[in-house]
């Protein structure tokens, strides 16, 4: 079960992927420094923590999608992502976006090269079971268009209070 199926919907998942980075950083200029390090509730996600997890979670896509590509069967190492997250309030939004940006490209123009049996092959993830690469990457549209909608909401409260 991929729990983040439910963002994706119908969405074509390669073009919500392609959308990200453009989004994030209009979203990330609407809110400027400042309403980038506001959180929208104790214990929730300030707009800059949710770029440095996006940022991170690209690269382990990045690291994911290469080896099911070059190994039989690969078996996904999982994350702490609260414990990755001890850091974020010292980390800088724009550099955050700025990695995302360039692994997302990466990211992109890879799935741009595979072939139809690159998205079937078969990976394992030790809480969820086996998947496909195709999975992955729908999984990577959902999470991204889940995080969106959480920094959407941050900056329409931003605006409602400016």
């Amino acid at each position: 079960m991929n729990p983040y199926a439910k963002y994706l919907g119908e969405r074509d998942a390669r073009s919500a992927i392609a959308e990200t980075a453009g989004k994030l950083a209009a979203f990330a200029g609407r809110l400027g420094a400042e309403g980038l390090r506001r959180s929208p509730a104790p214990g929730k996600w300030s707009a800059t923590e949710i770029l440095c997890h996006l940022a991170d979670c690209e690269v382990v896509f990045a690291y994911r999608l290469r080896q099911a590509l070059a190994e039989p069967h690969h078996r996904i190492q999982p994350f702490d992502q609260d414990v990755w997250a001890g850091r974020y309030t010292a980390m800088d939004a724009t550099e955050a976006l700025a990695v995302f940006t360039a692994v997302r490209k990466w990211n992109v123009m890879l799935f741009e090269r595979m072939t139809p049996a690159d998205f079937e092959k078969r990976l394992t993830h030790p809480e969820r079971g086996v998947m496909t690469v195709r999975t992955v990457m729908e999984t990577m549209a959902g999470h991204d268009l889940n995080h969106i909608g959480q920094i959407q909401r941050i900056a329409e409260a931003a605006a409602a209070t400016a």
